[in-house]
């Protein structure tokens, strides 16, 4: 599993089963009713551990690398938009 994280792309290795959680930007978020709140609020919660699932709660996960993203460029100005198309057209992006 590849992963953004602060200093850049971390790769992670781990057996199966594994849980992989999400960041933002994969879904939209489902927004609870107040009828639906106040029915969960008289739910008892139960307690559970990963042992009642009969999951195993030792580390499994191995990091394999941590890398730093590569420098970028600096950018350039222009005057106008013909000077723009022509730079465009010397870089070969046109």
């Amino acid at each position: 599993v590849t992963k953004e994280v602060d200093g850049g792309v971390e790769t992670v290795r781990s057996p199966l089963p594994m849980v992989v959680t999400t960041d933002l930007r994969l879904n939209e978020p489902r927004y609870a009713s107040l009828p639906n709140i106040m029915k969960a609020k008289k739910k008892k919660l139960e307690k559970k551990t990963l042992e009642d699932y009969g999951v195993d709660g030792g580390r499994r996960l191995r990091v394999l690398r941590v890398e730093e993203p590569p420098a970028r460029k600096g950018g350039g100005k222009v005057e106008d938009v013909d000077g723009m198309i022509s730079r465009l057209k010397e870089l070969g992006a046109i």
